[in-house]
């Protein structure tokens, strides 16, 4: 297993999900640890958990805040940088999805999509340039098989994850003359909070383990996704094991990337 000991970490959307599981896999591998989410209580609770994976408190800083704040964007970075001295990995997982046709979307809703999926990472990426330049480390972006396979009643969540998949390639090949790889997991249905918490239906637990059993039928391997699945992809990319792989697309769906979507209605990040 890679070992990132000494390595410092900056996760987005870290206090549930794919996201929580990213960082237990991190502190189970010795990574020193930036996590952010807009939940403080549920942040303390994967900080502790991390703790309970081997990461030292000293090894973890905890700030809660708004990722499309461009002030708070700013403070993370400082605090990450005065904290740890350095910045190794950044992985952009913070995402959200709203469920609905175009016909009935709103502007606000579009727009909410665009920057929390797309744009505050976009930033966040610029503003830690400096910072993985100096340390030839590299970005993780977590996507969607949506980015590149349409599925209905979900246009913006899928136009925000196939604006990741091209950013991560066009960022690839600007910082791999610094030594600085790019590269995106886009992960199929995954056990989390995003669904049960944007679809008012899947919030009644016999609803969302049915919307479950659905999915394990369009997952050629048989099952969906739990988020260990995504953190180990994760890791992967971000160790010195994958030091030629940049600007790369990885699947981690249990091959639904494979089946056709014509009739696909439903997608958990």
């Amino acid at each position: 297993m890679p070992n990132f000991e000494q390595k410092v970490v900056l996760i987005t959307g870290a206090s549930a999900g794919i996201g929580e599981g990213i960082a237990l896999h991190f502190a189970s591998l010795g990574a020193q640890l930036s996590l952010t989410g807009r939940n403080s209580q549920e942040l303390s609770r994967v900080a502790s958990l991390c703790q309970q994976h081997g990461a030292k408190d000293e090894q973890i800083l905890v700030q809660d805040g708004d990722l499309t704040s461009a002030e708070f964007r700013q403070k993370l970075l400082k605090n990450t940088i005065d904290k740890f001295k350095r910045l190794d990995i950044l992985v952009n997982n913070a995402g959200m999805i709203y469920y609905a046709k175009t016909s009935d979307t709103t502007e606000e809703e579009y727009d909410t999509m665009m920057n929390t999926n797309t744009r505050c990472h976009f930033f966040l990426s610029k503003d830690a340039i400096p910072h993985l330049k100096a340390s030839k480390g590299n970005i993780v972006n977590i996507s969607s098989i949506c980015g590149p396979k349409p599925m209905a009643e979900v246009a913006v969540y899928c136009m925000s994850k196939a604006a990741m998949d091209m950013f991560t390639q066009c960022l690839a090949l600007e910082l791999a003359p610094f030594g600085v790889r790019v590269n995106a997991v886009n992960p199929g249905t995954i056990v989390s909070k995003i669904a049960r918490r944007e679809h008012s239906a899947y919030q009644d637990e016999d609803k969302y383990q049915q919307f479950l059993e659905i999915q394990k039928s369009k997952h050629p391997i048989g099952r969906v996704g739990l988020p260990v699945d995504i953190a180990q992809a994760v890791a992967f990319l971000a160790s010195e094991e994958a030091s030629f792989i940049t600007g790369q697309i990885l699947f981690v769906d249990g091959g639904r990337h494979c089946v056709s979507s014509a009739v696909a209605t439903s997608v958990q990040k």
